[in-house]
């Protein structure tokens, strides 16, 4: 999978935070089947849930708002560090709180997902307050060049120190 986006010119450390968020996300996705969530619909409702408290907004939402049209565009292929980086830990969070309070069923896993999901929506909203640029942005990481995310990246370093 890793050779795919190399070829589609992803960078090595875009690639390697996708690959650990799918990780997270193949455990959560087996938790919710541990504990009796029914696949399809009962998992985009939990994922929207966790994408709501997280991002503000629903995956359907991010799509539109990064402009994706085509069905087979996966939002996350869209995503820049950071927007990958704080998909995580809503997936996570909810992952260890359906652990630790048993959840069974859809209805306390849809529970678990908004609480997962609103430590994760915490954390950006604070980072969002110190660093003065959103998290979600309409940016499409795979439409930029790795030369112009270096030249923003250089820009945005030398615009933060004093």
């Amino acid at each position: 999978m890793k050779e795919i986006y190399r070829q589609k010119g992803y960078s090595e450390a875009w690639i390697e935070k996708l690959m650990r968020g799918i990780a997270v996300r193949d455990e959560l996705t087996d938790e919710w089947k541990q504990r009796g969530v029914k696949e399809d619909r009962e998992y985009s409702i939990l994922t929207a849930e966790i994408s709501k408290a997280t991002f503000g907004m629903t995956p359907a939402q991010y799509r539109e708002h990064k402009a994706l049209v085509a069905p087979t565009d996966n939002l996350r292929d869209h995503m820049t560090d950071l927007e990958l980086i704080f998909t995580r830990p809503g997936e996570a969070s909810t992952t260890e709180i359906e652990r630790n309070t048993d959840a069974q069923g859809f209805p306390r896993n849809k529970v678990a997902a908004k609480q997962g999901g609103r430590i994760a929506g915490n954390a950006r909203r604070e980072l969002e307050t110190k660093s003065g640029r959103r998290v979600s942005t309409r940016e499409n990481y795979k439409e930029l060049t790795e030369s112009l995310r270096r030249v923003r990246e250089k820009a945005l370093d030398a615009k933060r120190k004093p």
